[in-house]
This record gives C-alpha cells, structure tokens and sequence, in this order.
C-alpha cells in the first residue's frame, strides 16, 4: 500500500495537476486531523511546521483549488467560519456518508459515518426522478460533557 505522500501524488496527476509540495503538505495536513475541520489560517499554521517558507496566500490558492476538485471538502458549521477537511479523494458516490454533530454549548464537533438517507434518496429518485449525488447533514444539540455539566449545574442550585 502506498504512503500518503504518493497517494496524494497519485491523486494529483490523475486530476491532471502538477505535483507540487504545498499541495500534498495541504493534503497531508488534513488527512492527519481527520476530526479537526481546520480553517485555512489553522491549514497555514500546520503546514508552516513542514514547510516553513509557505505563505498564507499559497495555501488560500491551493485550498481553492483542491476544493474545486472535491480532493477536499469546504464546510460551514454554524460558526462562521469556513472549514475544511479531506474529501473522499473525490469519489462523490461515496462523499456524502459523512455527517456532522455539533454542540451548541462548547461548539465541538464530531463526525458520524453512515447514510441513514439512503432510503429517502432512492424514494425522492423514484416519486421526483431526481437524482440526489449528495447531502450534507448537520445535526445540533449538546454534547454529553455539556449535558453533564448542565445537568451538575442544575443539581446545585
């Protein structure tokens, strides 16, 4: 099995780009904080470790044009922020298995697998013929830190 250095590198040509290094520093920097959904300057931040002659604007440019090739996914979350994380090597078949959970209390945000959609995307198919290629769920509430730490707050007063 390849490295991630050569798949991103495999990834790249097949998109019909050059291989530079601030491209698979980028890459790299989101494959290894999957569960981050790192804004551009925090990207800049990780990739200046590697590579320390990067500049912001680079890393904006590429960003920009990873995104437009689904290599990776631009997010927003409810913060204001635009976030982003690795995509699914730009299979959009398999893109859309991916959902978010975040606290309205500590703004954490976790992941969650699965498609629980599957069946609602095949009846919209069926009764619209319309063919649904992807969906982005975001569900809100409180994590269970938070809801301990309410439900302690409530018990003392």
């Amino acid at each position: 099995m390849p490295d991630k250095q050569e798949r991103f590198k495999t990834l790249l040509k097949q998109k019909g780009l050059k291989v530079t290094t601030q491209r698979v520093v980028i890459l790299e920097a989101l494959e290894n904080r999957p569960d981050e959904h790192l804004t551009a300057e925090e990207i800049y931040e990780c990739v200046r470790e590697k590579n320390p002659d990067i500049g912001l604007a680079t890393v904006y440019r590429t960003i920009q044009l990873l995104t437009e090739l689904n290599l990776i996914d631009k997010l927003n979350l409810g913060d204001g922020l635009v976030r982003y994380e690795i995509g699914n090597k730009g299979c959009k078949e398999t893109a859309h298995h991916h959902h978010h959970l975040i606290c309205l209390n500590c703004g954490n945000v976790f992941t969650f697998q699965g498609d629980l959609l599957e069946t609602l995307e095949h009846r919209i198919e069926e009764t619209m013929d319309f063919k649904v290629v992807d969906h982005e769920v975001k569900m809100f509430g409180y994590c269970k830190s938070c809801r301990e730490r309410m439900r302690d707050k409530t018990l003392k007063n």
